[in-house]
């Protein structure tokens, strides 16, 4: 068991794979989270790999309660899921603005919930990865931008709520 655990949610994508090499470079136990077996066989072999839809609050629940008796409670979290569907504003459907709630903003929520009452007070790190349409609108990816928006809104919120608790949290 390591004292200094991140999990890594999004680890077999571009970004998560690299996010999770460097935070293992960095001498840190990583698990690398994602519902792509397939990504995760790219990342070293030091990284633990685990396979879960973090889409679902029940399952991340178990999965980071599975973690912190495995592996040890976690210093930090990188969230660097996303899924990108272009579309207009009058364009978009009911399914895909589901869709990019459901894997750009709750995901971020949910690990939230889960890791927070498990990180030690004064060392926690949580970082969610957003996009300048989330902050700046842009045409032709409504729905993106405002899961994207929504999830740099939770950022502040949740940067506020767990402050006082030493544990930061920011979106890049």
């Amino acid at each position: 068991m390591s004292a200094q655990v991140a999990i890594v949610a999004g680890g077999g994508g571009e970004l998560g794979r690299a996010t999770a090499m460097a935070l293992a470079a960095g001498g840190r136990s990583v698990v690398a989270v994602d519902r792509n077996e397939r990504g995760l066989l790219d990342l070293p072999s030091g990284i633990r790999r685990e396979v879960a839809d973090t889409t679902d609050p029940a399952v991340v629940a178990k999965l980071i309660d599975r973690i912190v008796a495995e592996v040890g409670p976690p210093q930090a979290l990188v969230n660097t899921i996303g899924a990108f569907v272009p579309g207009d504003a009058l364009s978009t459907t009911p399914e895909t603005l589901r869709l990019m709630i459901d894997v750009n903003l709750a995901p971020a929520l949910w690990l939230t919930q889960a890791v927070a009452p498990h990180m030690q007070q004064g060392s926690g790190v949580i970082v969610h990865v957003a996009a300048r349409p989330g902050v700046e609108p842009a045409g032709g990816m409504a729905a993106y931008s405002l899961s994207k928006a929504a999830l740099v809104h939770l950022t502040r919120t949740l940067a506020i709520e767990l402050g006082p608790y030493g544990i930061r949290v920011n979106a890049v």
